[in-house]
């Protein structure tokens, strides 16, 4: 089911994709909609995907329906019409519809929905444009539905990460692949992503939990894993190198997304740092959960096919032969990623760096402070120390002045221009 709907994507944006290369403007929305019929023991989804805008102005339904016979199935019977409020709400955003196909899927399922309607509602909060060379842009949603910590209930936070372009990876196509007709150039465009953002609070202490990869296909379709090669991949990477105990692969396939994930699917790893956890840390000194995730575009390049039909065939190719292709380059992909996770572990180490520095210059303040108090002779200037801090002895000071001092350092704010910063209410 999945995989015929993801393949009228790629064909939608493959034919988007050419008429752009012919000078077409990009923009535009494209709209999913899926709602069923019930029968005894067949469920019926029906499916319909529209477009509106000047990337798909052009495309010809007829033609499109050929194509779509040609290369992935048959359409069994004529779909219904869809909902006219959700094409009005779509519409009313982006223009009239310039593509509408429907089209239904069989599915073996069986379930009973009490006459409840239960409404889920996307909503992209923050996104970037992430400029890949020969290629399209591509549009990352960033938000992160991560809360502040209570040291910034008065301060700014940022909603979004911020995406990190690596250089493009090369990769060798596999016999098996060739021998059933995929040539050309093949490369992986390698894009991180750290959720979520706290370069505006430098002392704020951070522990990366999860790492998710991704893998898109030349259309920027998200492709089904998690894979053989990356269920594999911790025993291939040099933990100790990056400062981590342990990787687990935690698939999610069969189970519920985390709440906290904006992007579902993949393949996510929990993380198991070194020398971290403190038993007796207080609640509100724990450290920001972060999550690290690794997009892995796949770019494809062949310039003796042009029809759409061919190059939903080569990627068609591609995904079948995703396993061969990553373990073929296997030394290469490995490295890259270790490179990748390198950086990013690289950045943290220095940022703990600074902290420790910071903390223990805050310890040397502390004990000089109570020093100073303890040691004076002059039972007015010591007392009103103790009532400034509201405190009845030398033992509640230095507690207190503890906590300001953590309060006032980690609620240090540096502002950064590429941060989208939302001010925190509670």
């Amino acid at each position: 089911m999945l995989r015929d709907i993801r393949q009228v994507l790629q064909l939608i944006k493959l034919t988007g994709k050419l008429r752009r290369h012919g000078g077409s403007r990009a923009a535009g929305g494209l709209l999913v909609l899926f709602w069923t019929d019930t029968g005894d023991s067949v469920q019926t989804l029906n499916c319909t995907v529209a477009a509106a805008g000047p990337w798909c102005a052009g495309t010809e339904i007829k033609a499109l329906e050929l194509d779509l016979k040609k290369s992935m199935f048959p359409y069994k019977q004529p779909c219904p019409d869809p909902d006219p409020e959700e094409l009005n709400a779509f519409t009313d955003l982006y223009g009239s519809l310039r593509l509408l196909l429907s089209f239904q899927i069989k599915i073996h399922l069986k379930f009973k929905l009490m006459e409840h309607v239960s409404l889920h509602e996307i909503r992209v909060k923050l996104k970037r444009k992430i400029a890949q060379a020969d290629q399209s842009s591509v549009i990352l949603d960033v938000s992160s539905s991560a809360l502040p910590p209570q040291c910034v209930k008065k301060g700014c936070w940022c909603r979004g990460g911020h995406p990190v372009i690596r250089d493009k990876l090369w990769l060798s196509i596999p016999p098996q692949a060739m021998d059933q007709g995929l040539f050309g150039e093949l490369g992986v465009q390698l894009v991180t992503l750290l959720n979520p953002c706290v370069l505006q609070y430098p002392n704020l202490p951070t522990e990366l939990t999860t790492i998710q990869v991704l893998v898109y296909s030349p259309s920027n379709i998200p492709l089904p894993g998690p894979s053989g090669f990356f269920q594999t991949l911790p025993a291939a990477l040099d933990c100790q190198q990056l400062g981590l105990d342990r990787l687990d692969c935690s698939s999610l396939q069969g189970k519920q997304q985390p709440a906290d994930f904006v992007h579902s699917g993949g393949t996510i790893y929990t993380v198991e740092q070194e020398n971290w956890d403190d038993p007796e840390q207080e609640s509100s000194h724990l450290p920001v959960e972060q999550s690290l995730l690794l997009f892995l575009f796949l770019q494809h390049s062949d310039p003796f096919i042009s029809q759409v039909t061919d190059l939903m065939a080569a990627e068609m190719l591609i995904e079948r032969h995703l396993e061969d292709i990553l373990n073929n380059n296997k030394q290469a992909v490995t490295a890259a990623l270790q490179s990748e996770l390198g950086n990013t572990m690289k950045a943290r180490n220095h940022r703990k760096k600074q902290q420790e520095r910071l903390h223990s210059a805050a310890e040397v303040i502390l004990r000089s402070t109570i020093t100073i108090v303890s040691c004076s002779s002059n039972m007015d200037f010591r007392n009103s120390c103790l009532n400034l801090m509201k405190v009845h002895d030398t033992h509640e000071l230095s507690a207190s002045l503890r906590e300001s001092l953590w309060k006032v350092t980690l609620w240090k704010f540096l502002p950064r221009s590429m941060c989208c910063f939302t001010q925190v209410m509670f």
